[in-house]
């Protein structure tokens, strides 16, 4: 079953402003089905095929006039000389559409377009399901346990996979397709752990030094792995709020995975049963929803404009935004009952905002009910399409 992506009316709509589109994202999030679906009349190359790629590497120039109109091209980071021989086709051509790149490793395609197809290319970005895509279609678990074991790529939803089946085999065949190929990482086994101790720090400020001595390997290494991470949109990192602030407020990003059931399942979550009693409970709620939002951001725009804030004295609000000296702002609870402690948090945050800054404050909890109160808007895990 193919479930309609938020993201293709946008694509639609700049397929014939360019003459390049360009869909990245991790693997399996669904950009080939999304692309064969949405450009039926196009052929379809893949550049991990052996063949395709043969050809692409040693003759780009006659591959692209073989392939010269309505042409996706899938993983094409794979041959990076293939974008100077692009620049000119499609110069010379001067059509709108004519050819949809697609691929998996964000640093690899990025390096390639900003190098040679600046100004020739719509860029967009697919994550795995969105709550308002899985509800579109009924298939939106009933809690937040079972959505946080469940995760949301497409073929747990589409092939009915398990979890505990589908992540073991989605983390090997990435470390070994992708980590395997990159010089920086010669160790494996410790880039294993490594991942998994990164999803004991979702929710956290990042520490360089704690996670290397965790691991075993030095910071210089462990930043290198964290670029990796990011590049393959396993990992994204939230940065500090500070404007407008005292400069002793953090600086420190703080960590996500983009899907959540990832996560979990490096933690040993293997039923929504687990996630009720599992120590990180909380940080799993809250990457939850900050990938929710982040997720909400990129089908509306190239980027998230997302922040989170934490003052000296660890008051801390989990998720803000900023558009004109108007704050949007989220606590994040995985509490199913509403508790008066919950919004002390924000009274703090608004009391040190310049008094010409206006504040629309939001409390997502673990419930599904919402609430206007004077402190915020309540607002259920389930229901916070559109609040950023």
């Amino acid at each position: 079953m193919f479930i309609p992506r938020k993201i293709e009316g946008r694509i639609s709509a700049l397929r014939n402003k360019y003459p390049i589109i360009s869909l990245s994202g991790p693997r399996q999030s669904g950009k080939t089905t999304l692309l064969k679906n949405l450009f039926q009349d196009y052929q379809y190359l893949s550049l991990e095929n052996p063949d395709h790629q043969d050809f692409a590497v040693n003759d780009p120039k006659q591959f692209l006039n073989t392939y010269s109109k309505y042409v996706i091209l899938d993983e094409v980071q794979r041959v990076p000389k293939l974008f100077n021989y692009l620049q000119g086709k499609v110069d010379e051509d001067n059509i709108n559409g004519q050819y949809i790149l697609s691929g998996s490793q964000n640093y690899l395609l990025m390096e390639q377009i900003t190098q040679s197809l600046a100004g020739r290319v719509a860029l967009f970005k697919l994550f795995p399901f969105s709550f308002g895509e899985l509800s579109a279609v009924s298939q939106l678990p009933a809690s937040y346990e079972e959505s946080i074991f469940k995760g949301f790529y497409p073929r747990i939803y589409d092939q009915d996979i398990s979890p505990t089946d589908f992540y073991p085999n989605y983390f090997e065949t990435y470390v070994q397709r992708d980590v395997r190929q990159l010089k920086a990482v010669q160790n494996l086994t410790l880039f294993r752990n490594f991942v998994r101790l990164c999803a004991g720090r979702i929710g956290q400020p990042l520490n360089y030094q704690n996670l290397a001595a965790d691991t075993g390997i030095s910071p210089v290494t462990a930043k290198e792995w964290m670029a990796l991470l990011e590049a393959s949109y396993i990992i994204f990192l939230l940065p500090p709020y500070f404007r407008n602030f005292s400069k002793r407020i953090t600086k420190t990003p703080k960590l996500y995975f983009y899907d959540v059931g990832f996560a979990a399942n490096l933690l040993g979550i293997s039923s929504k049963d687990d996630v009720t009693l599992h120590f990180a409970r909380g940080n799993l709620f809250e990457n939850l929803i900050v990938a929710e939002i982040a997720k909400q951001q990129f089908q509306t725009g190239w980027s998230m404009d997302l922040f989170f804030w934490q003052a000296p004295n660890r008051r801390e609000i989990d998720l803000l935004r900023e558009q004109q000296q108007h704050i949007t702002l989220a606590e994040i609870k995985s509490g199913t009952t509403i508790n008066s402690s919950f919004f002390k948090n924000i009274t703090y945050f608004k009391k040190q905002l310049p008094p010409s800054f206006k504040c629309t404050p939001y409390l997502i909890y673990g419930g599904t009910d919402s609430q206007q109160r004077t402190e915020a808007n309540v607002v259920g895990w389930n229901t916070i399409n559109g609040i950023f």
